[in-house]
């Protein structure tokens, strides 16, 4: 058993220490995505069976970045989403395919995984950030593989990507075979876009300084403690109420929050929408240098944080508003008027400036892994071919898998194994030849698989995923 938990360590252990230049990827070297730093005062998380590894987080690296995944091969995610941006865009609606534009701003992505709501989009029209990340790609202006209107279809992207050496190598690297099917590019995409983190703000230092969030942080300044105390603090305490709708300390939205008072449409004068109700997190609003990571609100309608707290200082009474969040309004439904003076909204303004990190905007991890003439290069011995190690003829199908996990393999003596990702062992057995194994009752994840070939002293490890 020891020679199998060896390679199982090396298959899913993280290593760390790597040098990273423009245009390659080390597989040998991976950066550290599944087992980063997260604090204890952060308890959310809506990553559910899709668990990061560094593996799939590398691959989603790659495809986040990739053109190949628009339909004319000139925007990617990060077209969109850009890193310098905490992930967001500096237009007010993105640019798509033959110029077309999105029909809200880009959200941030800082956080992702880090909050109550497991919902998405600005509309929560996507139920999992696995349903979020693809769907940019089929649609019709965003990245074109839509199946509409002559667009090609998703099908049609996973034969382009099939064809493609190095996610030949990339999708065996992270799932065990070349397959390239639409839900393993939603594993990969949403597990890098989960591993997006930041938790090195002046407002991580100071809690952990005096470990309670409401008393006076030492490493702020009083209009800062100000502004944070306004934040937490009700407005029948004189506060401004913002933490019922963006709870501390992840800053993520409440799951049951309503519209904003903001319910105009990017692009167009005439247009409402009252379907908005999500928001990203209020970490990294601005840059490490005070400035704005793009315009704010889903129509992009505000260019600066005094402009966000004046409209919440006194929303809008629009009768066409029909969807205002409770919060917002007295219990005649009267829009809320804080009346708060200009000092407050200004300690308001520094509060929301401590959320920002450094880390996001430079760590390389989350760079783009393509060089300046779109070349990649992957590096390393990790992909040598586990068929040609082992020795001998195997095939394990379907992967994903539902049911039942076909082994076919010929005659020896063998120990089957399938481990989860923690290392525990969920199944074991002793075979001779081909055997199916009953997999229905497994919980929905990755796991590995291992087949000791006893006499041989040889193993095979392969990643299989339950649906």
């Amino acid at each position: 058993m020891a020679m199998g938990k060896r390679l199982l360590t090396l298959v899913i252990g993280t290593i760390s220490g790597f040098i990273f230049i423009a245009g390659n990827v080390d597989l040998d070297n991976l950066f550290n995505y599944a087992n980063q730093t997260i604090p204890e005062y952060i308890t959310k998380d809506n990553t559910t069976t899709n668990v990061i590894t560094d593996e799939v987080a590398t691959l989603g690296r790659v495809l986040f970045y990739d053109k190949k995944l628009s339909a004319n091969n000139q925007v990617s995610c990060a077209s969109c989403h850009k890193q310098e941006m905490a992930f967001s865009d500096s237009n007010v609606q993105s640019i798509g395919l033959n110029n077309g534009l999105t029909g809200r701003h880009s959200m941030r992505l800082i956080n992702a995984r880090f909050s109550e709501e497991n919902k998405f989009f600005w509309d929560e029209r996507a139920t999992t950030l696995e349903d979020q990340v693809i769907a940019p790609i089929k649609d019709h202006i965003e990245m074109g593989f839509s199946g509409n209107d002559g667009d090609p279809d998703i099908h049609d992207l996973c034969e382009i990507l099939n064809d493609v050496d190095y996610y030949q190598r990339l999708f065996t690297f992270a799932f065990g075979d070349a397959t390239v099917t639409e839900e393993r590019i939603q594993f990969a995409l949403a597990q890098f876009v989960r591993s997006i983190q930041s938790f090195d703000s002046k407002f991580d230092e100071g809690l952990v300084q005096v470990n309670q969030i409401n008393h006076d942080f030492p490493n702020f300044t009083d209009e800062e403690n100000l502004g944070k105390k306004l934040f937490l603090s009700s407005p029948n305490s004189g506060g401004a109420g913002c933490i019922t709708c963006h709870l501390a300390p992840e800053f993520d939205i409440h799951p049951q929050s309503l519209n904003n008072g903001i319910i105009s449409v990017a692009g167009s004068d005439i247009d409402i929408d009252l379907t908005n109700t999500r928001a990203p997190s209020l970490r990294d609003l601005v840059n490490p240098n005070g400035q704005l990571n793009g315009p704010l609100m889903h129509d992009g309608s505000k260019a600066s944080l005094d402009e966000v707290i004046e409209h919440y200082n006194a929303i809008p009474n629009n009768p066409l508003n029909t969807n205002l969040d409770r919060f917002l309004s007295d219990s005649d439904g009267v829009p809320q008027s804080l009346n708060l003076t200009e000092p407050e909204k200004n300690a308001l303004v520094s509060f929301l400036k401590t959320l920002t990190g450094t880390d996001v905007y430079i760590n390389e991890k989350w760079s783009n892994p393509f060089g300046e003439n779109g070349s990649i290069n992957l590096v390393g011995n990790t992909l040598a071919s586990e068929e040609h190690i082992f020795q001998k003829s195997t095939s394990v199908y379907p992967n994903p898998v539902k049911n039942e996990l076909n082994i076919t393999i010929e005659g020896g003596n063998y120990r089957i194994s399938i481990y989860d990702l923690t290392g525990k062992i969920i199944f074991m057995n002793f075979i001779n030849s081909n055997v199916k194994i009953n997999c229905s009752n497994f919980s929905k994840g990755i796991y590995i698989l291992t087949i000791d070939d006893l006499d041989a002293r040889r193993q095979f490890v392969k990643k299989i995923i339950k649906k």
